[in-house]
């Protein structure tokens, strides 16, 4: 039967190292999403603190917001993430594959 509980963790390793809580992850009512915010947000869901539907409901975000966060970090890190620099990044991102 323990098979089919859902076990999340207590805490997980957040992108600067710090460990997250669901209490130190942003607040619902977040407006403004910056790099850290993002990043926290992505790191919650990979190591199992947060389901994805979860912090789609959580922080009003669409799956598809979600997920090119998720790309974003796994391509090019927590630099990915910033808004201003997302088609330099695609950019450096389709020439390597190319190659």
């Amino acid at each position: 039967m323990l098979e089919n509980q859902k076990i999340r963790p207590a805490q997980v390793i957040g992108p600067l190292g710090e460990p997250l809580t669901l209490d130190s992850l942003p607040p619902p009512s977040t407006q403004r999403w910056v790099v850290r915010r993002k990043a926290e947000v992505v790191a919650a869901v990979a190591g199992g603190l947060l389901g994805v539907d979860d912090a789609c409901k959580r922080y009003s975000l669409s799956l598809e917001e979600f997920t090119s966060w998720q790309r974003a970090v796994e391509r090019s890190g927590m630099p990915g993430l910033r808004v201003t620099r997302i088609k330099h990044y695609r950019d450096v991102y389709e020439r390597q594959q190319r190659y």
